[in-house]
Formats: C-alpha cells, sequence, structure tokens
C-alpha cells in the first residue's frame, strides 16, 4: 500500500473541494450558479473546455484503444470530441451566446415549444449515464491501485464522488470552473514531465516513434471497404456532433464573459485537447518498450492499468505524485460539470414546466437537491457496470443525443424554414431507427445504428418542415375550441 501517494491525493481532493466551497461564497443566483455569472475570461473559458474532454478516457482509456487499433480506433475520441469543441466555437456559440440562454434545452422550447424542449432534455439527461459513470468508475480504480486493494473499488467510487458532489453543490458552475483552471495546469504539467521520462526510458522519443510506425498505429483511414467507411464515419459523428447539444458543453461556453471569447475559448480548447491527448498515447506506447511483457499482459486483460503500473513500478516517487495528481484532475475536471450538466437541464427544462411560477431561491434549492439525487443514480450505475471499459462507456453515450437532438439544434439555428413539425418528425424518427437497429442485431451489424438514426432525423427535419404543418393546424383547432 502505497500511504504517500494515497495522502497526496486525498489532500489534492480536499484542497480542490476547498477552492470550490470558496467559490460558492460568490454565489447570489441561478445564473452564478449554472453558467458562472456569464463572466469568465479567455483563459479560463479555454481551460473549461478543454477539460470537458480530458477525463478518465483520455488518460486510460484512449491509449489502451491506441496502442491496441492505432489512431483509427480512436477516431470517436479524441479526434471527433475534440472537433465537436471547434465546431461549437465556430459555428453555435456566438449565436447562442446572443439569445441570453441558461441551458441549451431553453433554445429548443425558444424556437420550437414546451414539447421538443422537454424531450430533447431528456435525451440529453440521459446520455450523460455512461459519461460520468466512466469518471466514477476511474477514481475507484485510483484508490484501489493507490491502496493495493485495501480500498474496493467501489468504495474508492464513493469517496471520491462524495468529495467532488460538496464543492460542485456549494459553487456550482463558478466552482468547476475555478477548479477546473488549476487542475488543467497540474494536468499539463505531469503529464508532460511523465512524458519526458518515459520517452528517456524507452531510449528515446524516435525509438517510441518507431515502435508506432512498425506497428502501422499511424494509419487512421478505414479498409478502404463501404462497411470500412461507413463505420469510420459513424464512430467520427458520434462525439463530434452528438456531443454539440449537450448541456455541460453549452455552460462552459456560455459562462464566457462576451461571445466572442466565448467562441476563441471553444476552438482554442478544441485544438488544445487534440494535441495533449497525444501525451498519454505516447506514455503508453513508451510502456511496451520499457517493461514489455507485462504491458502485453496488461493490454490483453486489463489495459485501463498499463499506465498506473508503468508509473508505480518504474517512476521516482515525484513522478507517481504528478502523474496521480494529473490523473485526479482530468477526472475531477469532467466528473464535476457532467455532474452539474444534466441536472440543471432538469431543473430548468422539465421540473419548471411541471411547477412553473418557482423563484430564484426555489431553482437553486432543486439544482442542489437534483444533483445529489442524480450523483447518487450514476454511483449506483457506476457500480453496477464494473467491468466495462471506460472508453466504451464513453463511447456509447452520446448516441441518443446526435440522433434525437443534433438535428433540431443545427436546422433551428440555420435554416428558418425549420418547423416544430419537422423537428418532432426529426426526434420520432431518429430515436426510432436508431433504437430499431441498435435493437435488431443483423440490422446494426450491417449498418451503424446511429448513423441510420442521423439519416432518419435528417430526413423527419426536411420533411416534416416542408410538408403541410398538422401540428401546427391541430394547436390552432384546439384553441378554436377552447375560445368557442
Amino acid at each position: 500500500m502505497n500511504s504517500t501517494l494515497l495522502a497526496f491525493v486525498i489532500l489534492y481532493l480536499l484542497g480542490t473541494m476547498g477552492i470550490g466551497i470558496y467559490a460558492g461564497t460568490r454565489i447570489k443566483n441561478t445564473t452564478d450558479f449554472a453558467v458562472a455569472g456569464r463572466s469568465l475570461p479567455l483563459a479560463m473559458v479555454i481551460t473549461t473546455t478543454f477539460a470537458t474532454w480530458f477525463g478518465a478516457e483520455t488518460v486510460m482509456g484512449i491509449p489502451a484503444k491506441f496502442v491496441s487499433g492505432g489512431l483509427n480506433a480512436v477516431v470517436e475520441d479524441p479526434f471527433g470530441a475534440s472537433m465537436c469543441l471547434v465546431l461549437v466555437g465556430a459555428l453555435f456559440a456566438s449565436r447562442l451566446y446572443k439569445m441570453n440562454l441558461l441551458t441549451i434545452g431553453d433554445f429548443y422550447r425558444h424556437r420550437f415549444g414546451k414539447g421538443v424542449e422537454i424531450f430533447c432534455s431528456i435525451a440529453i439527461i440521459l446520455s450523460y449515464l455512461g459519461w460520468v459513470a466512466a469518471q466514477i468508475t476511474a477514481l475507484g480504480l485510483v484508490f484501489s491501485v493507490l491502496s493495493g486493494g485495501t480500498i474496493t473499488a467501489p468504495i474508492g467510487m464513493f469517496i471520491g464522488t462524495s468529495l467532488v458532489l460538496i464543492y460542485v453543490l456549494i459553487g456550482g458552475m463558478l466552482a468547476v470552473a475555478w477548479t477546473d483552471f488549476i487542475q488543467m495546469i497540474v494536468l499539463v504539467i505531469g503529464l508532460s514531465l511523465i512524458a519526458v521520462m518515459a520517452g528517456h526510458q524507452a531510449g528515446g522519443a524516435d525509438k517510441v516513434l518507431a515502435l508506432a510506425q512498425t506497428n502501422d498505429w499511424f494509419r487512421i483511414l478505414p479498409e478502404h471497404t463501404p462497411a470500412g467507411w461507413v463505420g469510420f464515419v459513424a464512430a467520427a459523428l458520434t462525439m463530434m456532433l452528438g456531443s454539440i447539444p449537450q448541456q455541460d458543453v453549452f455552460q462552459r461556453v456560455m459562462s464566457a464573459k462576451d461571445g466572442a471569447t466565448a467562441k476563441r475559448g471553444a476552438i482554442i480548447g478544441g485544438f488544445s485537447y487534440l494535441a495533449f491527448a497525444f501525451v498519454p498515447m505516447f506514455i503508453v506506447a513508451s510502456s511496451l518498450i520499457i517493461m514489455p511483457g507485462e504491458a502485453k499482459d496488461l493490454l490483453a486483460n486489463d489495459p485501463q492499468k498499463v499506465l498506473p503500473t508503468l508509473i508505480l513500478t518504474r517512476m521516482p516517487l515525484v513522478a507517481q505524485i504528478f502523474f496521480f495528481g494529473a490523473l485526479v484532475s482530468a477526472i475531477k475536471s469532467t466528473s464535476s460539470a457532467t455532474l452539474l450538466a444534466p441536472s440543471t437541464s432538469f431543473v430548468e427544462n422539465i421540473l419548471k414546466n411541471i411547477q412553473p411560477g418557482m423563484s430564484d431561491r426555489q431553482v437553486l434549492l432543486a439544482l442542489r437537491i437534483t444533483i445529489f439525487v442524480f450523483t447518487a443514480l450514476v454511483l449506483t450505475y457506476a457500480i453496477r457496470m464494473q467491468g466495462t471499459a471506460i472508453y466504451d462507456l464513453v463511447s456509447s453515450a452520446y448516441q441518443v443525443t446526435l440522433v434525437g437532438a443534433f438535428v433540431p439544434l443545427s436546422f433551428g439555428l440555420y435554416w428558418q424554414r425549420a418547423t416544430t413539425q419537422g423537428a418532432v418528425l426529426s426526434i420520432g424518427l431518429g430515436i426510432g431507427v436508431w433504437a430499431t437497429f441498435l435493437l435488431h442485431a443483423p440490422w446494426g451489424d450491417a449498418f451503424p445504428c446511429q448513423l441510420a438514426g442521423l439519416l432518419a432525423a435528417l430526413a423527419g427535419m426536411g420533411l416534416g418542415s416542408l410538408s403541410p404543418q398538422w401540428i401546427l393546424d391541430h394547436r390552432r383547432q384546439v384553441a378554436h375550441l377552447h375560445l368557442a
């Protein structure tokens, strides 16, 4: 049991919790809690958008996929994930910022009505289960590894999640932004130091790059067959487009002090994430030279432990401290915002429709209660899903928003002829076709379910918006009957 490292991790968690609690003293209203009072400068927008994706899967999930299948195996994340942030900055940030919205669900209500708002918000909330569960799973793994198994993974999940929950409950998005700023500095310094040490132990960076070249890990394009290209496109689009209508992305970008800052912060954060995601890949590739036998055994049986094992068995204490500081930073920065985001969507876009007329104080209380309940549910889900790969938990999370929420958002912003009827048909066809392909194995094997759902959603938006407006006519008939 490495008591020194474990003590450091706990102290680090307590320290960042203290910063988050202090940030909570500045919370005056719902806007402060949900979008940090729309006050963040460019540097903090960059770090908090960078932190959107730099979580457990980036440090432990992506590298394992990379050394087993090359860049082609990680096209979804980091390539698709990083381009999501770039697209948000380039095409969505300025327009959405001008609308002065609190949640992404508010856009659907403003553009298409309450029905679309509720359906899209439900889809967004459900998509967070796998994402948050991945971060909680990683917290449990950290405590289990550092304690030599004395602290079991479920207990580790409970401890780590509780410490994150406290400062999110108190400080909201302001606490997330402040802690992200510090944690991303720790992460960049820590992983950069580890990469230098790993490269040195492997005999130089050129040896590591040569190994990658020999194993064809730099190949990103798929096999030149229809099935290969269809699968490649589906994987790339899942996070690239499916993550755009996400509340945590929206909250981080909309917390900027102005529209220009929101746009630049998302674009810089996206490219920064793509560039730095290669650092953990380099470190794990180095492990195959530094400890070839152990690394191959772990990749075959428990690939998520390759990096922690390399650090604990081959690196000095200072490197271990930096690594686990960086790892905990990555996990906490992602999990904190992803606990806040679905809770905010639920209160603003579902609860307020059920119970209209809530005061700002009541909304704040409801937000905190919802965060607590959602955290308990996801913690239970993560414990029950033990054994599922972190990367798989994350990559499956955004198919539902890709097929159900992306098309109404994009067409609602950029196509004036998009109608409520088109949005409803898009959501219905998108989710219906996706679920059919997902549950009907032969179809899903022949054609990716998320791509089938996206194509159906596009067709639904076009057909529904250009055909006679039955929904609008029905509403008018109902209104006429009430007046009569």
